[in-house]
């Protein structure tokens, strides 16, 4: 799989450009970026602007195979010389977010471009002036054509980030299909919600079940957390950034897997086990026949059926099978429940 240049790496490479443009009067023809890891990559240009005092700079950015929501986007930095002494500052153009709630890791009011991404900004920059002659007392104001219409399809507005993209990436590479950048949220979420006060938070494997458990709770929008299939990302953080009371929710597939010990939900990385779906069943009371046809089934759902089908609380059995593991995996300290919910968001189990 190609790998691809993060956000925060296209915007380095916009602010050299566009600074070369302010010292020398020119653009580049193209521009190289150092990455903290020793990448090098070289960017051409979509967007030149020069007016008295400003360069603008873009890059379209390319983030190879992996299926990022701005593969594709306009990466634009203006660069301006700032006062003395300043250093380099940020601020957030068009399509770039700004933190309006604690408990990210840049302050309330600052420009959502995260300070990995900042630091490649400013040795960059540190490097040209080096190169090009003057100080690196510098404005730089990062745009993103589009970016508040792609920003709803992101973590953004629960994470408090109003009007925009975040300009991400700590290593200026984007790995295909890696898992980093959903992570990343979970634990930005979880900081987000401690640092609203809240005690009670929810973790959804997606959609229905979220809205189900928020509509179950009257929870706020801060206090959900979209787990989609990193229950190990989620559990993990908790054990060293507790809150009082955690909900989990999710359909049953999912929290099947999570009983029977995985904490990676997504269906390429692990699978349902029926053997241990009709032992569980058997636990229950379940005759022979409906043992093997759920150790026939195609689908957890089947399963899950055939046990409504002659009563046994299947649902509720995978749901205290995927708190003991979730448990275990907190080491103590937070109050658990499990729900488990269909493709209706109806509630088909429940422990805690």
């Amino acid at each position: 799989m190609r790998k691809g240049w993060t956000t925060g790496a296209c915007a380095a490479g916009a602010a050299v450009a566009a600074l070369e443009a302010l010292r020398t009067g020119g653009f580049p023809g193209s521009v190289t970026v150092h990455l903290p890891r020793g990448e090098t990559p070289e960017f051409s240009l979509s967007h030149r602007e020069l007016t008295e005092g400003t360069a603008a700079a873009g890059i379209i950015k390319d983030a190879g195979d992996d299926p990022d929501i701005t593969h594709g986007a306009e990466i634009i930095a203006m660069v301006e010389p700032g006062p003395a002494e300043s250093g380099v500052t940020f601020r957030a153009g068009p399509g770039v977010g700004t933190v309006t709630l604690p408990g990210l890791p840049l302050d309330v009011g600052e420009p959502a471009i995260n300070p990995g991404p900042r630091r490649i900004i400013v040795d960059n920059l540190q490097a040209a002036s080096r190169r090009l002659g003057g100080g690196a007392d510098l404005v730089v104001t990062i745009s993103i054509p589009g970016g508040e219409a792609l920003a709803e399809k992101t973590m953004n507005g629960r994470l408090g980030i109003r009007g925009g993209l975040s300009v991400l990436g700590t290593t200026g590479v984007v790995i295909p299909y890696s898992c980093a950048s959903w992570i990343h949220s979970i634990h930005r979420g979880i900081d987000v919600a401690r640092a609203n006060g809240l005690s009670h938070i929810a973790a959804a494997t997606g959609s229905t079940s979220e809205a189900a458990v928020q509509q179950y709770y009257d929870l706020p929008e801060t206090a959900l957390i979209d787990m989609g299939d990193f229950a190990g990302g989620l559990l993990k953080y908790l054990r060293s950034h507790p809150v009082d009371r955690l909900t989990i929710a999710g359909g049953f597939a999912k929290l099947t897997k999570l009983a029977q010990g995985n904490m990676d939900l997504h269906s390429s990385r692990s699978r349902v086990d029926f053997t241990d779906l009709a032992d569980r069943l058997a636990d229950l009371g379940a005759d022979a026949a409906t043992g093997e046809k759920a150790r026939r089934a195609n689908t957890a759902m089947e399963v899950l059926e055939t046990a409504q089908a002659v009563s046994l609380p299947l649902g509720d059995r995978i749901a205290a099978g995927a708190r003991e593991v979730a448990l275990a995996a907190l080491s103590g300290g937070t109050e658990l429940e499990v729900m488990v919910f269909d493709r209706q968001g109806g509630r088909v189990g429940h422990a805690g």
